[in-house]
């Protein structure tokens, strides 16, 4: 049983006892340990319920709070201390001994580290979703790398994950991109270019410059697209170019971020919009039977929400076409169809928030999913001071270009023994940290400086935590095997001799915490609660590194103990990089 769950049990006992009303009791963790491991206001919330008599009785929360405590059995192995705190707080401190079975559990069971939460549970998790014929931008790291992160952690919950990349292969900007080709490019440039996007990129900008001056080329871009859907041969050449020439460069981007996606989807490129061409007919059939589909001004058919809930959503366009929530609701019955998932993400940009309200809505509608089912995790977008990137206007950043200059960055300031693989790891781990960090709801203003820092709360801090680990353990003779033999490392009954320090007992209490936390973040699908705890995990090390001597200790078993805390560590922060897509480094 979990240690919140025992004190939840133990708190619920004593109100029994003492015939209090039931309240919903909550545990929480201290911002400042010196208040304890965990704290509960259950007396201040029960205080408020009782009867006059009653708080005449108990005389105040913080008494009655005395009451509660007096009350609680509980073993002093597992909690040291008890006490009242404020106007009627109750604080638990850990013990030492289950502090130090959770580090030998860490050593013993390093693969059982994290609560399987999620076991048996079927999990799609859509993100990246570049366009093609677009530049795969700062913008794209985002969706990219908090997408990942969050099949990370659904994957160490237990659950099957399936990793899909839709990438953005169809729609009425492809009639554009062919008639710019068409009237301004040259194919063979195109095709011996080392950027070949960028060269669609430039046709794609030009063709909204000239729109400007001659609105005629939409029409003429919308008879494109149609042909493209008709099955034109010409038209169906030049989007397989597009397709071709963007993945040139997707490829050696997710290459380098370490990204990979599902093989059952398109040997592991993603089921892009396309593929459901073909698919949207079963849709519309579904949706005139459910009477969902209406016919709007100018033909269009769209469906309409009860109570205006939501802006009616359009299915299809007056001539026809098909628009995105046609392909995703095809999308999503495909889903359905082939691996009846208990859940399905879409990590997409915070601005289409309406836009999935109405998919997941219809999808509802329609009897395909219930609305736990459907989770859009949303994240901000990177923005320029003054404005917002803009691919129509050409003023982007493009991906492939930030990953250079995080690359140079770090090559200018590392250790000239490091090698190219190296500091790659160091560049991705520092450009990923920076993005995870935060709350991804939150939207970030670009900035070259704070893209790819490198010290600090940063990637490479944590990363360099891990080696210094590894560097004690080679020091102190471990090879891999002694390593993940925990008798040679550490034996919980050789520390009852040690007065642990208070710094070694916050770095126990550092390293239990993990498996909370993981369940923390995908509970609420937030990579950044990992970051945080890490960046203490790492903190709390390093202060432990930097006052406790580790091989050079007075005794012997004061050694071992410290070195197994050294080895518990790398393992944890090891684990908890790779949740995050972080690789590890060997020397830095």
């Amino acid at each position: 049983m979990k240690i919140t769950q025992f004190l939840h049990q133990s708190l619920v006992a004593a109100l029994v006892e003492l015939k209090l009303p039931t309240v919903e009791v909550e545990l929480e963790r201290p911002t400042d340990t010196a208040h304890g491991d965990f704290a509960t206001n259950v007396a201040l919330v029960m205080f408020g319920q009782l009867s006059s008599e009653q708080k005449a009785a108990f005389g105040s929360p913080r008494q009655l709070a005395a009451k509660i405590v007096a009350a609680i059995k509980v073993s002093t192995k597992l909690v040291s201390k008890i006490e009242v705190a404020g106007p009627g707080f109750i604080n638990f401190t850990l013990a030492e001994h289950f502090l130090l079975e959770e580090l030998e559990r860490i050593l013993t069971k390093s693969d059982q580290l994290v609560e399987p939460i999620n076991l048996g549970k079927k999990i799609i998790v859509e993100y990246s979703s570049p366009n093609i014929a677009k530049p795969f931008t700062i913008g794209h790291l985002r969706s990219t790398i908090i997408g990942d992160s969050i099949a990370n952690l659904y994957e160490v919950t237990g659950a099957k994950v399936w990793r899909d990349n839709h990438v953005g292969d169809w729609g009425t900007q492809f009639g554009k991109q062919i008639y710019a080709i068409k009237a301004w490019g040259d194919e063979t440039e195109i095709e011996h270019s080392p950027r070949p996007v960028k060269k669609l990129v430039e046709l794609y900008v030009k063709f909204h410059q000239e729109a400007e001056q001659n609105p005629a080329l939409e029409d003429e871009a919308r008879k494109w697209f149609k042909k493209l859907e008709d099955g034109d041969d010409e038209a169906r050449r030049l989007w397989q170019k597009c397709i071709n020439w963007s993945w040139k460069e997707f490829n050696a981007i997710y290459q380098k971020l370490g990204v990979k996606f599902s093989t059952e989807f398109n040997q592991g490129r993603g089921l892009g919009e396309s593929f459901f061409e073909d698919k949207m007919d079963v849709v519309i059939a579904k949706l005139k039977e459910k009477k969902l589909l209406q016919e709007g001004e100018n033909g269009a058919k769209l469906v309409f929400f009860a109570d205006d809930e939501y802006p009616p959503a359009m299915i299809l366009k007056k001539d026809g076409a098909t628009l995105y929530h046609t392909r995703d609701l095809a999308t999503d019955k495909y889903r359905l169809d082939e691996y009846q998932p208990d859940l399905v993400i879409n990590e997409v940009g915070a601005e289409q928030e309406l836009y999935f309200k109405q998919l997941f809505k219809m999808e509802e509608l329609l009897g395909w999913y219930q609305p736990e089912q459907r989770v859009h995790v949303k994240h901000g977008l990177f923005r320029f001071k003054d404005q917002k990137m803009s691919t129509r206007r050409g003023n982007v950043i493009w991906l492939a270009d930030v990953l250079q200059e995080a690359y140079d960055r770090v090559n200018n300031i590392a250790d000239q023994k490091l090698g190219e693989s190296e500091l790659w790891k160091i560049a991705i781990g520092a450009l990923k940290y920076n993005d995870l960090k935060r709350k991804s709801v939150s939207s970030v203003i670009f900035d070259w400086d704070e893209i790819a820092r490198l010290d600090g709360n940063s990637g490479p801090y944590l990363q360099y935590s891990y080696v210094r680990c590894q560097s004690v353990l080679r020091k102190a003779g471990l090879d891999e095997q002694q390593m993940s033999q925990s008798d040679a490392l550490f034996n919980i009954n050789n520390v009852k001799d040690i007065d642990l320090s208070m710094i070694e007992i916050d770095l126990l209490r550092n390293l239990y915490q993990y498996s909370d936390v993981v369940v923390a973040a995908v509970t609420e699908r937030s990579p950044h609660l990992v970051c945080s705890y890490l960046y203490q995990l790492a903190q709390a090390f390093n202060s432990f590194y930097a006052q406790h001597s580790i091989l050079q200790a007075d005794q012997e078993n004061q050694k071992q103990f410290r070195v197994a805390l050294t080895q518990a560590t790398a393992e944890v922060l090891g684990q908890g990089l790779g949740l995050l897509g972080i690789e590890l480094v060997e020397e830095m």
